[in-house]
């Protein structure tokens, strides 16, 4: 007969480990005798509410904002807050289990898109759900995504240009309106108010100007460790920019390296070549995001 591990005896006899509570409960058992925020006569009202949850709690690994939210108004107010500028994709030619870890993580740091590059379909489990408040995109071979990401900078640069020649525009007329009024009447208030407009109208332009340069040194940024690879604790993330990711083993297809304008390596200081894809994939967006913070 085996005889138990002394340690694994007194562990069960600790009586650990407790886990709190995750979520809440029903709306009528956590919130006893306030008015449902689902009910259109409520004077809280509140259409992203779902009334299932509200019925049955919400138990879902979200933050506590979010509570009994509808996945959609949950996406919306992230969209909303505002995503960071980095978009990361993950080739799936081997039906990698790490990809559901990486879109996980992406949802974690706000990615602002996810991009599934190989068939359609792959493993979800790791991602916990957490695809659905992502945005998700999917592209039948790496070329295409490239291409693609490519033309959306170039749309990008395309609006910020507009927008700072519209601004221009706004600027010199009522630069120009409140010089002539100046020559017949005398106020002051008129004037002032035309000063910050033109303030404003220059800023906006500072803004777009900026934002253009932020586009214009947008780059595909390829992780894996290859020859010639910069390491990731010297590399500086551009403000805008495509991650690619390849599958565990493997990596990335030559392909995916030969369109990268960057490929960049996590150093490593153990027995193995390169650790867990979806490790990789966390350290990788976290090291932006120390940057852009």
């Amino acid at each position: 007969m085996h005889t138990p591990n002394p340690v694994s005896l007194a562990a069960k006899l600790s009586g650990e480990p407790e886990f709190r509570e995750i979520g809440v409960g029903p709306w009528a058992e956590t919130h006893p005798g306030e008015p449902r925020p689902d009910d259109p006569a409520s004077p809280d009202f509140d259409a992203r509410f779902d009334t299932q949850l509200l019925d049955d709690g919400d138990r879902r690994n979200v933050l506590d904002r979010y509570r009994y939210w509808t996945v959609d108004a949950i996406k919306a107010d992230l969209d909303a807050r505002g995503r960071h500028d980095f978009e990361v994709a993950v080739e799936n030619w081997t039906h990698d289990f790490n990809i559901g870890s990486m879109v996980r993580t992406a949802n974690a740091f706000t990615a602002r898109r996810v991009h599934i590059v190989g068939p359609h379909k792959w493993n979800r489990k790791g991602a916990l759900m957490t695809e659905l408040y992502q945005h998700v995109e999917n592209h039948p071979c790496i070329e295409e995504l490239v291409e693609c990401w490519h033309h959306r900078i170039a749309g990008e640069i395309a609006y910020e240009r507009a927008r700072a020649k519209a601004a221009a525009i706004k600027a010199h007329t009522i630069a120009t309106q409140s010089g002539t009024a100046a020559t017949s009447i005398d106020d002051h208030a008129s004037a002032a108010a035309a000063v910050d407009a033109v303030r404003e109208a220059t800023a906006d332009i500072a803004r777009a100007d900026a934002r253009i340069r932020e586009l214009e040194a947008a780059r595909v940024i390829a992780l894996d460790i290859i020859p010639g690879a910069v390491p990731i604790e010297t590399y500086h993330f551009p403000k805008r920019c495509l991650m690619l990711f390849g599958a565990e083993g493997p990596g990335l297809s030559q392909k995916a390296l030969d369109l990268a304008d960057d490929v960049v390596y996590i150093s490593q200081f153990g027995s193995v070549r390169s650790i867990n894809a979806g490790a990789a994939a966390a350290v990788a967006m976290h090291s932006y995001i120390a940057q852009h913070l």
